[in-house]
């Protein structure tokens, strides 16, 4: 008989046993399995929003936050600064933009001197009431916003006249309007042109007039509440661009949205390395049960492997037995492990991550399978190599 075959047939007989064994190895394995498919759900949405999103830029008012505290008690944090930026600095910034584009993409941009490379999108928030619901009014450049918000579904048309506006899904829903009906904005009548399909985002409950509209409307005239900036390439400098809009200009400070992305991995990260050593105590906790039924396998079995080796089975037979075994046990562990896993991620992913879209990664499969049978395989080690220093002469004083 072929020596796997023997551990086959061994298995078969001492079925519960190794399942529990498994199961132990399982459920650190199901732990590593949830990690890396909600980092990875995460790490998708935040740079799917990345790419889905226009700007490259985000320029707002520099405001300084500052901690207060009497003794050791903390009050919470003090904003210091302007609420908007001046519109006269537009022309500013898109000159240091378009100079930093063109510094580093040198004699490869084709863009004549003096035409504009990025887009700019200056925008206005004001918060008010129509009909008695609370609704953000933003004021816009009609022409930029659908180039930076290029993923915008209109269902009519854009605003071309100082009366036109576009609404939100979720806003038209609450107001009760459909195209072509009209609003009443601090004594201003509107009409409504198009309505932006459901976005996922506070696009959804803002209403968009043309800038100066608001303004006037508003009594806001030549102020900004923030300014989006698209450059030429996803490639470009944005980091440079950023610094140099910090270092050159006053009351502003413009943020890569690259950044915002990296500080919100990290905070993934720190998520994902705290439940990685979880995964990790777990999977120890696994092998020490791989070790401790290994090594009751071995007493039981102490005349197994004496008549065994009265027959003439060496040790390295002996030590091979016990470690195909703890490959049968990590095969186990691993499907099982792999499919609890799976099915955590998705009921546990959405509760840590909100609004995270979960999906298998079969390609986990190999990953959690070789995880489980280093583990077994790690842990049967020391009881192989106990089993393989039984002799003729133990068996028989076990009879």
């Amino acid at each position: 008989m072929k020596l796997y075959q023997l551990v086959a047939k061994d298995a078969l007989r001492r079925r519960r046993r190794l399942l529990y064994s498994a199961l132990g190895v399982a459920v650190g394995v199901a732990v590593v399995i949830v990690v890396l498919t909600i980092s990875k759900a995460g790490g998708d949405k935040i740079y799917m929003e990345l790419d889905k999103y226009g700007a490259n830029l985000m320029v707002r008012p520099a405001i300084q936050d500052v901690e207060l505290h009497l003794g050791d008690l903390d009050l919470g944090n003090l904003f210091i600064g302007e609420n908007y930026i001046e519109q006269s600095t537009l022309p500013q910034i898109r000159e240091l933009t378009d100079g930093a584009i063109r510094e580093w993409m040198g004699s490869s941009i084709n863009i004549p001197e003096g035409e504009n490379i990025s887009t700019i999108a200056p925008q206005l928030y004001i918060t008010t009431k129509i009909g008695g619901v609370s609704v953000v009014v933003v004021g816009i450049d009609p022409d930029s916003e659908r180039v930076i918000k290029s993923w915008w579904e209109v269902d009519g048309e854009y605003p071309e006249q100082p009366d036109e506006a576009i609404v939100g899904q979720a806003a038209a829903g609450s107001l009760q309007i459909s195209v072509g009906d009209t609003l009443s904005i601090e004594n201003e009548t509107v009409r409504v042109v198009g309505i932006i399909a459901e976005t996922g985002s506070d696009d959804d409950y803002q209403i968009y007039l043309p800038l100066a509209t608001v303004q006037r409307i508003f009594h806001k005239e030549g102020l900004l509440s923030s300014t989006d900036i698209r450059a030429l390439c996803n490639a470009c400098p944005v980091e440079v661009i950023a610094d140099s809009i910090n270092s050159n200009m006053l009351g502003v400070r413009a943020v890569a949205i690259k950044q915002i992305a990296n500080n919100e991995m990290n905070v993934i990260d720190k998520m994902n390395n705290f439940m990685r050593i979880l995964a990790g105590i777990t999977l120890l906790i696994g092998a020490f049960g791989v070790i401790n039924t290994m090594l009751s396998s071995v007493h039981d079995r102490i005349r197994d492997i004496g008549i065994m080796k009265a027959v003439g089975a060496s040790r390295s037979q002996v030590v091979r037995m016990f470690l195909y075994e703890a490959v049968v046990i990590g095969l186990i562990g691993g499907v099982i492990g792999y499919g609890v896993g799976t099915l955590l991620s998705y009921l546990v992913g959405p509760l840590v991550l909100e609004g995270v879209n979960i999906a298998y990664v079969l390609d986990y499969l190999p990953a959690a399978l070789g995880i489980a049978i280093a583990i077994a395989v790690v842990a049967s080690v020391y009881p192989a190599f106990r089993a393989s220093q039984i002799k003729v002469a133990d068996s028989i004083r076990s009879i």
